[in-house]
């Protein structure tokens, strides 16, 4: 069924009017502006906010292994330089927001294993963790969030003048 063309003359203007309110883009800049920079800027803001997650948890694993290398190179005992670097390793790992005891640590030493504080010898400490990410909800129904693992080796020179085993 064609509109009559009485019906198709009334309805010209009208049409007019609306393509012209159409092809006008005054203010529609800064509602594009707006948008794209919301959709840009939240996804860029988290990113810095992971990156700085991770740098933190980084950086307490790294000196949670050297910290512990350390006590353990300079203590009196095998026993007393493990103790040593539980303590450091807690410290440095609550300090960085890493869970200590979800931590896995290795210290070995050489040439000895079972005395650390053996003259000349290398006390090497091993941290790993999980940098957990801000914000991450629980996947899978897993109990824990999304989490990103880092880890960081050290090792430290016994002095030669020090406690013998």
């Amino acid at each position: 069924m064609r509109p009559s063309k009485r019906s198709a003359e009334a309805l010209a203007p009208r049409i007019a009017q609306l393509r012209a309110c159409l092809a006008d883009d005054r203010g529609s800049a800064s509602l594009e502006f707006l948008t794209v920079g919301v959709l840009l800027l939240v996804p860029l803001v988290y990113l810095v906010l992971v990156l700085g997650q991770i740098q933190l948890a980084v950086l307490g694993v790294e000196g949670a292994s050297r910290h512990a290398a350390r006590v353990v190179a300079a203590a009196d005992s095998h026993e007393a330089g493990l103790a040593a670097a539980d303590r450091a390793i807690r410290v440095a790992l609550s300090d960085a927001g890493v869970d200590p005891a979800a931590a896995g640590v290795v210290v070995t030493c050489e040439p000895r294993p079972d005395a650390c504080t053996t003259p000349r010898g290398t006390v090497t400490v091993r941290v790993e963790a999980a940098a957990p990410l801000p914000l991450a909800p629980p996947v899978l129904g897993l109990e824990t969030g999304i989490a990103v693992p880092v880890e960081a080796q050290a090792m430290q020179p016994v002095s030669a003048f020090g406690a013998q085993p």
